[in-house]
């Protein structure tokens, strides 16, 4: 349907003949009035996928961030975990999914399965909740969060190619802002939702495990009935020419082969190599989030009851500006946001070395000193929720440009992968510097590698080309 409204507004606006569907003659001045406010309303209009996909993902994300904001606090402080070991199943929580992306991406693509295979991972990660309630070493916990990590590998990419595939090219900013900030209010809902539970269930963090597990249930069941089976090719910018399919009678998108050859050949564009070389280059330096939490738990000495909260103040800015920076992305530039998110992160662990932060003493009486130290957390979980909104769909929105139709799940499972891989690696440096020099040195040298990649990043940035109009190879950014 969004297609078809799209094409509508474009055929109907302008003399001379159309491939395709026409509507018939309308006067100049009645062309004029009926074609500009459709192309506007078709353009600001976020497709009925994205808002699906929004709502399996908002559902998801209260189940997957209720055991998320326990998870730290309870390998820490009730297994009694160092920081190595926390640092290794973290590495571990994200490494495995960045191993079956390219998986996921690949499976998605043939057939053009998306919903399939994105279904598989969203029910596998669902099943792992309550595995959790049985196990209780650390080597059957790693098991379990590996298997989770899977799930959420295999449908990450295919669910991204939905939302990229639905949404018109000069909008594709906006869509993943959209999703994002859906997504994000999930994250948003569960700390809180594992604070409460906490707080009223007898059991504890078994409770936490077995809500989460119900939750997870509704978001595969609402993928399931209410997301399209294929998305759509997506409708060209306004004024483009509509090319029309094959003589064959197949879609233009079936006549090209889908294969790991062709997936990693996809590398060879200029414009997606050097954004998956940033992507990686970057992540080498992005802390976890869950040693950032812990950072501030340890620094404001904390009670064990109030650490799931920490959360929320990361939830709340990237729920308010992800859509916002995904607009500035398609308006100003995809990757002038990318990096300008890293930006805010450096100027987080900049905060968060600020020698009112090292003492670890608990906040005292409400004086200046004190609103000094009580207003820095809040100032590096806003940054660090600023991070998120100008990066994690932005990313996507910029490599989408630049992969065919046919190989979309497989060329951004590429970018999805390097980032990834790159923060596994470090997830487990963090954790050894931490073990072996303590927190403030592990911060240190994170800082110091965030910057080098900032600039080393700018210095080898993707080609940029016009968001609205995209080049011959279909790049755009």
């Amino acid at each position: 349907m969004y297609v078809a409204d799209a094409r509508t507004a474009s055929e109907s606006s302008g003399p001379g003949p159309h491939p395709g569907r026409t509507l018939g003659p309308l006067p100049a001045a009645d062309t004029r009035a009926v074609a500009r406010p459709a192309a506007r309303t078709v353009l600001r209009a976020v497709p009925h996928t994205v808002l699906v996909l929004g709502t399996v993902s908002l559902i998801t994300d209260v189940s997957s961030e209720m055991v998320t904001a326990v998870l730290p606090l309870y390998l820490v402080a009730e297994l009694g975990l160092s920081p190595l070991g926390f640092g290794l199943l973290d590495g571990v929580y994200n490494g495995v999914s960045a191993l079956v992306r390219l998986v996921g991406g690949h499976l998605a693509d043939r057939g053009r399965r998306h919903k399939t295979t994105a279904a598989l991972g969203y029910g596998l990660s669902a099943l792992c909740k309550p595995a959790l309630l049985a196990v209780h070493s650390v080597p059957l916990i790693g098991a379990v969060l590996a298997v989770d990590r899977m799930g959420k590998g295999l449908r990450t990419a295919p669910r991204d190619a939905m939302i990229s595939l639905a949404a018109p090219p000069e909008a594709q900013g906006r869509s993943f802002g959209v999703h994002r900030a859906m997504d994000t209010t999930g994250a948003l809902l569960g700390p809180l939702t594992a604070f409460f539970v906490l707080r009223t269930a007898a059991g504890g963090f078994d409770a936490v495990f077995v809500v989460s597990f119900c939750i997870a249930t509704m978001g595969v069941l609402v993928l399931l009935l209410f997301a399209p089976g294929r998305v759509p090719a997506p409708a060209p910018p306004s004024g483009a020419a509509v090319t029309p399919a094959p003589a064959t009678g197949r879609p233009a998108a079936a006549a090209a082969t889908v294969s790991v050859r062709a997936a990693l050949a996809l590398l060879g564009r200029p414009h997606l190599r050097r954004l998956t070389g940033c992507a990686f280059v970057l992540g080498l330096a992005t802390v976890s989030d869950s040693f950032v939490y812990l950072l501030l738990q340890r620094r404001l000495d904390l009670s064990e009851r109030w650490f799931p909260l920490l959360p929320l103040g990361t939830a709340g800015a990237f729920l308010l500006l992800a859509v916002p920076l995904g607009h500035a992305a398609d308006r100003f530039g995809r990757w002038r946001v990318f990096l300008a998110g890293h930006l805010g992160l450096l100027v987080a662990y900049g905060l968060l070395l600020a020698p009112t932060h090292a003492t670890g003493e608990p906040v005292g009486p409400v004086t200046v000193a004190g609103l000094v130290v009580a207003g820095l957390p809040v100032a590096v979980l806003v940054l660090h929720g600023a991070f998120y909104a100008a990066t994690d769909g932005v990313l996507m929105a910029a490599a989408a440009g630049s992969v065919p139709a046919e190989l979309r799940a497989s060329g951004l499972a590429l970018v999805q992968t390097g980032q990834a891989g790159a923060r596994f690696g470090c997830s487990l440096s963090f954790g050894a510097v931490w073990t072996a020099w303590g927190s403030h040195t592990a911060l240190i040298v994170a800082t110091v590698t965030l910057a080098t990649c900032v600039a080393a990043s700018a210095f080898i940035r993707p080609i940029a080309v016009p968001i609205a109009a995209p080049n011959a190879a279909g790049e755009t950014i």
